[in-house]
């Protein structure tokens, strides 16, 4: 029997209004996990910036915001420019107010086997997941530090940041960073009210996976209920009711925790270990991708 099934879509795991007169950014926020987390708040009252590069996910974003009656902000920003961050939160403050909530969810990934990762494929990745996710995060701290405000700031990380990831050198790296980045700030930002968290992801499959992942993972897609000690995938929503549980005043005491959503799928071992196929072979790939 698997876990019970999450409560339906739109469903809200928090009162009405909960997030009332609170403004909330989420980076990579219109499409993915990114959009479902933006949507939860949302459903509880927040206005909600959607930052990304990307028109088109921008506007999906904002579109999706508005469709539950709240008020979105469309937000173009290469969040790897501490510049150009700077600029963003500043043009959210002047049109939606003070920043209450930060979620860092954009990121790049993509598999591969490490000796064929070149030095732009690695900066691609760890610019985003990792760069971009301190340039928010210190654009963030340091106008709620000036400003008095207390704040609070969710990242998205990864299960490989305890474990490693093969076949995702430059994520799984990046993805550790921000994790004990996390845990570093929670510490420093403390005493002027900052809280951090992380939030581990476990599969939670949406219409918004790159094909690039989905095809280039081996099995992906194929009975991926089976691939979780919880006898199901995850919902995105579920990641989304995690977060606003975390931003509420309720919890005030909870900061540099990594929580993890993923139906205990990242302390699955096997007994025995199944027979190890090296990476390459996985990706179909000869040494050098030959």
């Amino acid at each position: 029997m698997p876990l019970p099934a999450p409560p339906p879509l739109g469903a809200a795991a928090l009162p009405p209004g909960s997030f009332a007169d609170r403004v909330v950014a989420v980076t990579g926020g219109g499409t993915g996990l990114g959009k479902a987390i933006a949507l939860e708040f949302a459903r509880l009252g927040a206005a909600v910036a959607i930052v990304s590069r990307g028109a088109d996910h921008r506007a999906a974003g904002v579109a999706a915001v508005e469709a539950l009656g709240a008020l979105a902000l469309d937000v173009a920003c290469d969040i790897r420019d501490p510049a150009a961050v700077a600029a963003a939160f500043e043009r959210i403050e002047e049109e939606l107010g003070p920043l209450d909530v930060l979620v860092n969810n954009a990121a790049g990934n993509f598999p591969v086997p490490a000796e064929d990762l070149s030095p732009n494929g690695w900066r691609a990745v760890t610019a985003i997941v990792l760069d971009g996710t301190f340039h928010c995060t210190r654009e963030a701290g340091r106008r709620w530090i000036a400003s008095g405000r207390p704040g609070s700031v969710i990242n998205v990380g990864a299960s490989y940041s305890w474990t490693g990831g093969p076949g995702f050198a430059h994520s799984a790296a990046a993805k550790a960073a921000v994790k004990t980045l996390t845990e570093t700030l929670a510490v420093e930002w403390a005493p002027y009210g900052i809280r951090l968290n992380t939030l581990v992801p476990g599969l939670m499959p949406h219409a918004d996976e790159a094909a690039h992942i989905v095809e280039g993972v081996p099995e992906r897609g194929r009975n991926e209920d089976r691939r979780a000690p919880a006898g199901r995938v995850g919902q995105p929503r579920e990641l989304g009711w995690a977060a606003t549980f975390l931003a509420r005043p309720y919890a005030a005491y909870i900061t540099g925790c990594t929580l993890a959503v993923d139906g205990a799928n990242w302390q699955r071992r096997a007994m025995p270990q199944p027979q190890f196929v090296p990476i390459p072979d996985q990706l179909g790939k000869g040494p050098f991708g030959s």
